[in-house]
């Protein structure tokens, strides 16, 4: 009685060596490093790695290890080298074809390495660094797209030959205006043409169409809006060189960002919520011409008047740089297929005139109305620049008009992507590397703590049996860290009360089963029928108890925000690994001790 078949003891011995395994990249700790991925994702081969060990070398200090992870290169460091200036020195012979960030590496022999094998990750309140919650302006992204419907209708329309139309925006529907009912039959198939999920309606005069966005299309943009908007700041972030940010969508209109080691949060601030972009537009000579208006210029610029459609804009740019030109700031742009086709088409029509660039950047302000404190959006749009076509161009040229600082700054906004819609921050926490560290050290001393404590608490009052509950215990916060390693979860600070939580939970289950066995010695069963009996009979209250507590850890993750969802994430994992320690790796560990022997007692 009480003897595992040899294939269930194989499983559980090869179940205990995954999981130390897979957390033994934890132990090895974590050293200062350089990390280099290319900006256009292109992955890098080992010329190129050995091309930036060299560069280190030649700046003073020779890596300590250097390899290739998923396409990046890093150059791993002693833990006494201080990395800042050698960081710097490869930004600025790097830095603009490759994001160059400093960051912390585990120490993992190559062997480990070569296994695909990596420690869990630390959250932010562990690691340090900024937390910002950003709130996407989504009125603001279903208005831009019925302001590109706007110039869309327009474009066509007079491509149609209606030439006589007028088309507005009035709130969020636009209006077209004809002169006909037969114009208003033919603006009407165009239209369908162009979107038939629009719905179009006819004017009360029979000479005009209103045209709205369904309830499926607007919902279709908010939802764009806001994954545009994480891929634009993800791109902006590894801009900025920050090694590993999180930055992730939450609920229905906002984005957070986690950004590990980073020590300048306000310049952070300033390029995440930036939306800044340009517009391309022919200045209007004439001034008289339809949907032309002034724009104001910014600094000595003057104010000009300017044509209604814009000849190319920020979200065709697919690469930009600053730089200088005869001792100027300038940014050089290169724009994507359709964008250059507009800009050759406009630049061979319109020699010897004048286009501007129109800078335009989108704030926020709190005012006071009574005492309430309201937001109020307001959008600049100023011109830098203007500058006469001298010849014919397409897809690359220059704009100036900036300072140096605005230069940089609308460069790297460019180069990452505009935001599909204004992002405005409503929350930021900084956590400084000692703070992260402090919060470490007190996180693991109360894992150690209640570990000790329980284990004391078993060997003394359940012996031997009670050994074996530590052992369980034991091998239950390896599988944990393994679990973590694997799944890539970060460990939090509410995580590491989670693990507390489940060393509890997981001793409370062999307590059922000790106390069972107890009970059936008393009432005079023989320990082989005791130890069958107690695992049997504790079994259901284990599930019972553990699938509560789980779907409870679930719902928590599913409602809650980050500080939960790291408190539920460890807590499901612990219910997981500690039914497997309590049913089967115990029992495990019973049978072979004491399973098939004939015994008068139990040392329980």
């Amino acid at each position: 009685m009480n003897k595992y078949p040899a294939w269930l003891n194989t499983l559980v011995l090869i179940v205990l060596i995954a999981g130390c395994l897979l957390a033994l990249p934890n132990i090895y700790g974590s050293v200062p490093a350089i990390q280099l991925a290319d900006n256009d994702g292109t992955a890098y081969d080992d010329s190129q790695l050995q091309a930036y060990v060299q560069a280190a070398e030649n700046f003073g200090e020779a890596p300590e290890a250097a390899y290739l992870q998923d396409g990046r290169a890093v150059l791993r460091f002693d833990a006494d080298v201080d990395i800042a200036t050698i960081g710097e020195a490869m930004r600025s012979s790097y830095g603009r074809n490759a994001s160059i960030a400093q960051t912390l590496t585990p120490k993992l022999p190559d062997w480990v390495r070569d296994l695909g094998l990596s420690p869990m990750s630390l959250g932010l309140d562990l690691r340090g660094g900024v937390y910002v919650l950003l709130e996407v302006d989504m009125d603001q992204a279903v208005q831009s797209r019925l302001q590109s419907y706007e110039q869309d209708f327009s474009d066509r329309l007079r491509s149609a030959k209606i030439s006589r139309h007028r088309v507005d925006l009035d709130g969020q529907t636009i209006r077209v205006r004809l002169t006909s009912n037969e114009d208003m039959l033919a603006a009407r198939d165009v239209i369908q043409r162009a979107d038939p999920d629009l719905f179009i309606a006819d004017g009360a005069d029979g000479k005009s169409l209103s045209v709205r966005m369904s309830e499926v299309q607007i919902k279709a943009r908010r939802d764009f809006a806001i994954d545009q908007n994480v891929t634009t700041l993800r791109s902006r972030v590894n801009q900025l060189g920050v090694a590993e940010p999180l930055v992730q969508r939450q609920g229905e209109d906002r984005i957070v960002l986690q950004l590990p080691g980073v020590d300048d949060p306000n310049k952070i601030s300033e390029i995440i919520t930036a939306t800044a972009t340009i517009e391309f537009r022919m200045v209007d000579l004439s001034g008289d011409e339809p949907g032309s208006r002034r724009y104001p210029g910014r600094g000595s610029e003057p104010s000009a008047i300017l044509k209604r459609r814009v000849v190319a804009s920020g979200d065709q740019i697919i690469d930009a740089s600053a730089g200088f030109n005869e001792g100027k700031p300038i940014v050089s742009i290169t724009l994507d297929g359709t964008g250059g086709e507009s800009m050759l088409e406009t630049t061979m029509n319109n020699l010897k005139k004048p286009m501007a660039t129109v800078f335009i950047e989108s704030h926020r302000e709190q005012i006071r109305v009574g005492d309430e404190l309201e937001y109020r959006d307001y959008k600049t749009e100023e011109v830098v620049s203007t500058a006469t076509i001298q010849g014919v161009f397409k897809n690359k040229f220059q704009i100036s008009g900036l300072s140096p600082g605005e230069a940089g700054d609308l460069a790297l906004l460019l180069r990452a992507g505009a935001l599909a819609a204004p992002v405005y921050m409503i929350d930021e926490r900084t956590i400084g590397p000692s703070l992260g560290q402090d919060n470490i050290d007190r996180g693991f001393d109360a894992i150690k703590i209640g570990f000790l404590a329980v284990i004391v608490f078993m060997a003394i009052y359940y012996r031997a049996f009670g050994m074996i509950a530590n052992l369980a215990l034991l091998s239950n916060l390896v599988f944990i860290t393994a679990l973590l390693s694997l799944l890539q979860a970060s460990l939090t600070l509410p995580g590491i009360a989670g693990i507390v939580l489940t060393v509890g939970m997981a001793v409370d289950a062999n307590v059922l089963i000790f106390e069972r066995i107890r009970e059936e010695m008393t009432a005079g069963q023989s320990p082989q029928t005791a130890i069958h009996t107690g695992y049997e009979k504790a079994l259901s209250s284990i599930v019972d108890a553990n699938i509560t507590t789980l779907i409870a850890a679930i719902v928590l993750f599913a409602v809650g925000t980050g500080p939960i969802k790291g408190f539920a994430v460890t807590l499901a994992l612990g219910i997981i690994t500690s039914m497997f320690t309590a049913i089967v790796g115990t029992r495990s560990v019973v049978n072979m001790i004491f399973g098939g022997r004939k015994l008068t007692s139990l040392p329980v």
